[in-house]
């Protein structure tokens, strides 16, 4: 099966907003595969992509005449490259008032989410999509056999799609989209000081953020840094975690922590060139980090939510990885990369557990085995230890799912 054969699980959130919004809008970085995921959802309506030159000038030079010829409504991809067509839009979408006319796709949020945002307020859901979960890649077995390939590939499309080396296809992704798009947003004159960058970024990633460090390893003013991390962020290369702030009568750390969405292009970063580089590379427990966070982030984002993620750590150094909002209660969630259980995996969540008290809800410990092989336990529910749940690498998912 290839990669763009793969069902989507944001897809029938995208189905639920369509009954009740003239337009959604679909984000999320290039080639996660809002496209595909577009022309399948509307499969039934025409298709045109306004990065197409000619279709582009169609549009600027007769809105009115272009978004006449689908009177059914159609998927309009890349439109922030037309951003002028979006108050047509909202004459269009207004006069004719049934629900799902447009699904407009866009993969640069600086200039479209402003655009939209003030054009088609109350007239568009947001929906993003990022690269493929573990949950999608095992659905139609396609998850890489081990952890440290699962790691080393990450989940952008073509490299399921195409059969693509990670090596090569990464290395092109990010001379192509990441460095394009930043030379658009930014107008960045240096761009080898802001390859350094990135890459100082990637050593970072499951780190407190250090916008001082970072300008002073690379060279550049601390603005500099905060302006490049804000398009990283824009591009959806990074996301910045941000601290939970029930504080305990505990003093708590302020800074946000950086992770990346997608391990396969943090390894590429890292200088990583095969998965066997992983087993005893001094990043791995921070790259398996972020592959946990990014996926957890994926499973909100699928439910067609906002992520609703945190972390906690106070100021003697206590910390749990993610705690995720769950109604007015707080899901705890521990990270830990190795293989086999240990009494010591458990000691931060019984700490802030006892902290919380009936704030906590379902404790989770998440491991580097698969599918929590320690505890040998089948079933629909996750093996408990100790009071906590826990799960395997490629279980995550569940975690927020239950």
């Amino acid at each position: 099966m290839s990669g763009s054969k793969i069902k989507r699980d944001i897809e029938s959130s995208l189905n639920v907003l369509l009954e009740g919004f003239p337009i959604v809008t679909l984000t999320g970085p290039r080639q996660s595969g809002k496209t595909t995921l577009a022309r399948t959802v509307f499969s039934h309506k025409p298709y045109v992509s306004l990065e197409d030159p000619d279709v582009r000038r169609m549009a600027l030079d007769d809105p009115r005449g272009f978004l006449a010829a689908f009177a059914d409504g159609a998927v309009l991809d890349e439109v922030q490259r037309a951003p002028e067509l979006l108050s047509y839009l909202q004459t269009r979408v207004d006069a004719d008032g049934r629900m799902g006319l447009f699904l407009l796709t866009g993969s640069q949020q600086f200039g479209l989410l402003s655009g939209v945002t003030q054009s088609l307020a109350g007239r568009t859901a947001f929906v993003e999509l990022l690269p493929f979960s573990i949950h999608e890649l095992e659905s139609c077995g396609l998850r890489p056999a081990s952890l440290d390939e699962m790691l080393f590939a990450g989940g952008y499309p073509p490299l399921y799609d195409r059969g693509l080396a990670p090596r090569s296809w990464l290395s092109a992704y990010v001379t192509a989209y990441v460095e394009r798009d930043v030379r658009q947003v930014l107008k960045v004159q240096d761009m080898e000081a802001f390859q350094r960058f990135v890459q100082l970024c990637a050593g970072r990633s499951g780190q407190i953020l250090n916008l001082s460090s970072l300008a002073t390893d690379c060279g550049i003013t601390h603005n500099t840094a905060r302006a490049w991390i804000s398009v990283l962020e824009a591009s959806y290369i990074l996301f910045l975690l941000r601290p939970q702030h029930t504080n305990f009568n505990k003093r708590l750390i302020k800074s946000p922590k950086l992770y990346f969405y997608d391990t396969g292009l943090l390894c590429w970063l890292l200088g990583i060139r095969e998965a066997g580089q992983l087993a005893a590379h001094p990043l791995r427990g921070a790259i398996f980090e972020t592959l946990v966070v990014s996926e957890l982030v994926k499973t909100r984002f699928n439910q067609g939510e906002r992520a609703g993620l945190h972390f906690w750590r106070d100021s003697n150094g206590n910390e749990v990885d993610v705690i995720a909002e769950t109604g007015p209660r707080l899901l705890p969630i521990e990270i830990k990369s190795g293989q086999t259980l240990n009494r010591d995996f458990f000691t931060g969540l019984q700490r802030w557990q006892a902290l919380a008290g009936d704030l906590a809800v379902s404790p989770s410990l998440v491991y580097g085995a698969t599918a929590a092989a320690d505890l040998a336990v089948a079933g629909p529910l996750p093996p408990v230890h100790k009071g906590i749940a826990v799960y395997g690498w490629n279980e995550v998912h569940r975690i927020l799912c239950a």
